[in-house]
């Protein structure tokens, strides 16, 4: 049969010749075909029904609940305790002795080098390790009194600490009376730690008309010169250790004319202490108990215008063997026979326990005189009334009925500080225990400058003006005294004319020593007064 032949095929072989009759350069020719468009159907439907699709799934809903359940409670995971594995720590504790002592012999010479080192080193002088609480203000614990001698209207003469702090005692009497006073007074005591607004009767070691007292460093005694006696008043009594009277020769002395007791270590046995007395008729005596109770006179000294050194001009003093009233009396901490005394000419001596040159005789006294002035410095206004030697360096401060604050040096009669702190008396001053440049002092008055009785003044911070005034007492009543406490520092008792003592809490500030403030002190003591 023949081949079949479809319709296009004629057309096929002849575009096929004209291809292979064509030239090769006319193989490859650019064209361009028509476009193609084809039309939605489905758009075009939906736009004329206004519909909006995506392919985005439908809303999910969500929810939120609190997984916290409405009870709780609390399970130990700590296993029970087992002596196998008590016996299995200790074991692992086990410690090899042998090996520690191989590591301890190479590393000895090293480790003492650096431990010498570091003894040596003055990195950390002056600075003292404080365990207590922070206190940034200076607060007032106690406010005391007591209601008899509060009832006669009598003064708080001195206040002291015992040798552990932790007893405060006060003399009641009268300092704006020089006469002979027969109104009764009383020496109180009490324990801080435990007392109330008042000293009550159970308290007070004894009633007596005394002027001025001082603990003992070494024993829980308090010395106590009175009107008319001196007396150590027992800490467990209410009576008295020793005493010696007034008709006793060895006195000699009106009895108004006593200010002051300080008690005065023995040179050979350091536990024992003597009393120490000082008066306005020139006299210092030194007092030793004796196993009857009574109070002996051991030796004593007698300043008298004659035996001044005449370098300086006493143009204040009689010559010749007038008396020189002594008011005051400080100890060096540096130097046990060396101690200042305040007169009433309003000079500052040092003076020595040393001293040999006999004063001129005086009637009265059974034992001899000696002259213990060494030197004297330049005076205040009017009568000094309080000094107090620097357990720091060897300087002291004194202050007196001039209001005026002097800073000395023992070896330099000019002051080297001079503060005018008050217009009327100044009656104490005492330099703080642990602070070097750190001083408080007692005055008769509040004034517009300086509110308060009792001025704290730090040198670091200032030397013309007090850091801190504490109202102490009414508005012109002053305050007579006050003492820091050697052992509890943080504290500071001040008595007033208004029969109350008042305790106080020192900040901080006043107790915790800085790290240069000691070369602070020497750079002053060196200083040259103008």
């Amino acid at each position: 049969a023949a081949p079949r032949s479809f319709p296009w095929e004629p057309a096929e072989r002849a575009l096929g010749a004209r291809r292979a009759a064509a030239p090769l350069a006319a193989m490859f020719a650019d064209g361009t075909a028509p476009g193609a468009d084809v039309r939605s159907v489905w758009r075009s439907a939906r736009s004329a029904r206004c519909e909006a699709k995506s392919c985005q799934t439908a809303r999910i809903s969500t929810a939120e609940a609190a997984a916290q359940s409405h009870t709780s409670r609390d399970a130990g995971v700590q296993t029970d305790h087992s002596k196998d594995a008590a016996q299995d720590f200790q074991q692992e504790a086990r410690v090899d002795y042998a090996g520690l002592l191989s590591f301890l012999q190479k590393v000895e010479d090293a480790v003492i080098k650096e431990l010498n080192k570091n003894w040596k080193s003055r990195a950390f002088d002056g600075f003292e390790v404080n365990w207590t609480d922070q206190n940034e203000t200076v607060l007032c614990l106690h406010t005391l009194s007591y209601a008899e001698a509060r009832d006669q209207n009598l003064q708080v003469t001195s206040v002291s600490w015992n040798a552990t702090g932790s007893v405060v005692a006060c003399s009641y009497g009268r300092l704006d009376d020089g006469d002979w006073s027969t109104e009764k007074s009383y020496c109180c005591r009490v324990n801080h730690r435990n007392c109330n607004s008042e000293f009550s009767p159970e308290h007070p070691t004894a009633f007596l008309p005394s002027v001025c007292l001082c603990a003992s460093a070494g024993r829980s005694w308090f010395g106590t010169w009175l009107h008319s006696h001196a007396v150590p008043a027992g800490k467990g009594t209410t009576g008295c250790q020793a005493r010696v009277g007034i008709c006793d020769s060895a006195l000699g002395v009106s009895p108004w004319c006593l200010g002051q007791v300080n008690w005065l270590p023995e040179a050979k046995h350091r536990t024992h202490c003597r009393l120490l007395s000082v008066s306005t008729d020139g006299k210092i005596l030194v007092w030793r108990e004796e196993r009857d109770g009574r109070l002996v006179l051991a030796e004593g000294f007698a300043v008298v215008a004659q035996q001044i050194p005449r370098s300086t001009q006493l143009k204040k003093f009689a010559r010749g063997d007038a008396a020189v009233g002594v008011t005051s009396l400080s100890f060096s901490p540096f130097d046990p026979r060396v101690f200042v005394v305040g007169v009433e000419g309003g000079f500052c001596l040092k003076c020595s326990t040393a001293a040999e040159t006999l004063a001129p005789h005086r009637p009265g006294s059974s034992v001899p005189l000696r002259a213990p002035a060494e030197l004297a410095f330049s005076p205040h206004g009017g009568p000094v009334y309080s000094v107090s030697c620097s357990p720091f360096h060897n300087l002291f401060l004194s202050c007196g009925t001039d209001g005026q604050v002097h800073l000395h040096s023992m070896l330099q009669t000019q002051p080297l500080i001079s503060l005018q702190l008050s217009k009327k008396y100044l009656f104490c001053v005492r330099w703080s225990p642990v602070r070097p440049l750190v001083f408080a002092a007692a005055s008769g008055e509040g004034n517009v400058c300086f509110i308060g009785d009792v001025h704290l003044f730090d040198f670091e911070k200032s030397s013309q003006k007090p850091a801190v005034s504490l109202k102490q007492a009414a508005r012109d009543r002053p305050v007579y005294c006050l003492e820091f406490n050697l052992k509890h520092t943080r504290l500071l008792a001040a008595g007033d004319a208004t029969g109350t003592v008042r305790v106080w809490q020192l900040s901080s500030d006043f107790t915790e020593q800085g790290p240069r403030e000691r070369s602070r002190l020497e750079q002053l003591a060196n200083e040259i007064p103008d």
